[in-house]
């Protein structure tokens, strides 16, 4: 028999995501996060849930794996809200 090792595209699909639209659970403040040079949250995130767009900087609940690495590099405080979803919320871990 012969197992397949996955990549990681593969195995983070395999997640459930329940995304809170009433309560989310990351809030940026994109006023601060326009005057950010560096934009640290845009290469860290791996699950690349931040995006650039028009100049303004954009996040995407779904797929989030609540890590809390933006938050982490965030040194101009443009995350003004990080906190783990509510009960029955957030990411699924699924193993294959």
């Amino acid at each position: 028999m012969t197992v397949k090792k996955l990549s990681p595209e593969e195995l983070l699909g395999m997640n459930k995501f329940v995304v809170d639209e009433e309560e989310p659970h990351i809030v940026l403040d994109k006023a601060i996060c326009a005057k950010c040079k560096e934009k640290p949250c845009l290469f860290v995130c791996p699950a690349v849930l931040y995006t650039k767009k028009d100049g303004e900087v954009n996040f995407d609940y779904a797929g989030c794996l609540e890590c809390g690495t933006c938050r982490v590099v965030c040194k101009d405080k443009g995350i003004v809200k990080w906190t783990y979803p509510r009960g029955t919320m957030g990411v699924s871990f699924r193993y294959g």
